[in-house]
């Protein structure tokens, strides 16, 4: 049988917040390596016989950098299915299922968080093989770690009687326990931190989904069923997914199913749920501390330091957490990492946009960082890959003077196009129709001065959009 890996792009990692930003999540972001955690998910499956190109599902505005990602990494994906809404893991791998059912109806799909870390990918491909003979039997197998330490942030798996090839049966999933009982459990011997991870028969994931969910079944096949191509991708139905409810597979299928198998992985996994488990993953020095970027440490331990922007001093602490970006510093002891949710809470509560974007904006051209704001005015720094071309757009309250700074810009302005180079500008006047593309093979770096009335993004009116935004 043929493995399907299904990766599912669409968290918002906002305990890793302010490197992590709704339209720039954890999964999307080179937190290990040079590799985002997206890249990194994918090329771990890529190259193992029998394994197929990976099925991502992700949000519609994370559509553009999955697909650059992958093509960056030169991996053409089966497909990208855009789910139109949140709601959970259990509707996401059921419109996978569906889709996966039109191309094999004997698929099995490898489930995988885009956003996980796994240090061992030998001893994980061991594991998928012992899953995979499984669930060629009928078996819905879930990938059990092997704990390390009494983590009280991961929920728990008993086994339940040895299958004879490596794989168990399992006896109950066990909500986050409490530090003594976390104790118990790792001393027991046989209880493993649930990793969300599984391998299972496309077909019979969605029966036992009818027969526990039925909800969610009907939603999901509807939702692949009326959706339809747009570009590279395949947007599931608005209306019909919508309608889900929201629910994990934990929670639908797995806590309920006669035939779930755990299957025991030593695999150096963690989920990178926080600030202090992305530490415990990388590199420290001999003093117990992770730096990255323009650091200064003195008289520093068992801290985190990464500076994204700037130098970042630090002196004189411990245990603490210290991130910085060009537009947010976060300081927190390493035992209060979860409360940064709140912080993010706040920031939505107050209607300001640092929980949203980061200063540099992608979007499927290139993008823009904003690098000064003032009454009436802005100005930001606008790169445009090679090919890229914005909406033919204009605006009701802005006018915009382009400063090309390096690589060739072709202009639309009204019926006029111009062809600029280096040093050279153009005036967009208030209410022109205009387009700016890069019609050369290095990316157009430019600079925008904006002047009006409003500034908002939301002052586009596009005419034509060879993205197919609205």
């Amino acid at each position: 049988m043929k493995i399907y890996p299904v990766i599912l792009s669409g968290g918002s990692g906002t305990r890793l917040w302010p490197l992590s930003r709704a339209a720039l999540p954890k999964q999307l972001l080179p937190l290990l390596s040079d590799r985002t955690m997206l890249q990194e998910t994918v090329l771990r499956v890529s190259g193992w016989a029998d394994v197929m190109a990976p099925l991502i599902v992700c949000g519609n505005d994370h559509r553009f950098l999955v697909a650059e990602q992958l093509r960056d990494i030169g991996v053409q994906p089966l497909g990208i299915l855009l789910e139109p809404a949140a709601r959970n893991t259990a509707p996401a791998v059921a419109a996978a299922a569906n889709y996966l059912l039109a191309i094999d109806p004997d698929a099995l799909m490898l489930v995988l968080a885009a956003d996980h870390v796994v240090n061992d990918v030998a001893a994980f491909h061991e594991a998928t093989l012992l899953a995979a003979a499984q669930a060629a039997t009928g078996a819905l197998v879930t990938y059990g770690i092997v704990p390390t330490a009494p983590e009280t942030g991961y929920g728990y798996i008993q086994r339940g009687a040895a299958k004879g090839d490596g794989t168990y049966g399992v006896d109950r999933f066990v909500e986050k326990p409490d530090a003594a009982t976390a104790e118990r459990f790792v001393a027991d011997g046989s209880y493993y931190w649930n990793s969300g991870m599984f391998l299972f028969q496309a077909k019979t994931y969605l029966a036992e989904l009818r027969e526990y969910a039925p909800a969610i079944a009907s939603a999901a096949e509807a939702a692949v069923r009326v959706g339809y191509r747009d570009l590279d991708f395949c947007r599931l139905d608005e209306k019909e997914f919508a309608a889900s409810p929201s629910d994990s597979i934990d929670y639908a299928v797995m806590e309920h199913t006669r035939s779930a198998a755990v299957v025991p992985a030593s695999i150096g996994w963690s989920d990178v749920g926080s600030w202090s488990s992305l530490a415990d993953v990388l590199p420290a020095d001999a003093d117990g501390n992770v730096q990255r970027g323009d650091v200064y440490l003195d008289g520093v331990s068992n801290t985190m330091v990464r500076a994204e922007s700037r130098i970042v001093a630090v002196v004189g602490v411990k245990d603490l957490v210290v991130v910085e970006t060009a537009d947010a510093v976060l300081v927190v002891h390493k035992d209060q990492v979860q409360r940064v949710k709140q912080v993010v809470d706040h920031l939505k509560g107050s209607g300001r946009s640092e929980h949203m974007y980061h200063t540099r904006v992608y979007r499927p051209w290139g993008s823009y960082e904003g690098i000064d704001l003032g009454e009436r005015y802005q100005v930001k720094r606008i790169t445009v890959n090679p090919g890229g071309k914005l909406s033919l757009q204009m605006h009701h309250h802005r006018a915009e003077h382009w400063v090309v700074v390096s690589g060739t810009a072709s202009v639309t302005c009204g019926d006029k196009v111009t062809l600029l180079t280096e040093n050279e500008s153009v005036y967009i006047p208030i209410g022109t129709t205009h387009r700016l593309e890069n019609p050369g093979k290095l990316p157009l770096h430019l600079i925008e001065v904006q002047s009006g009335s409003y500034l908002g993004e939301d002052d586009i009116v596009r005419f034509e959009d060879v993205y197919a935004r609205t």
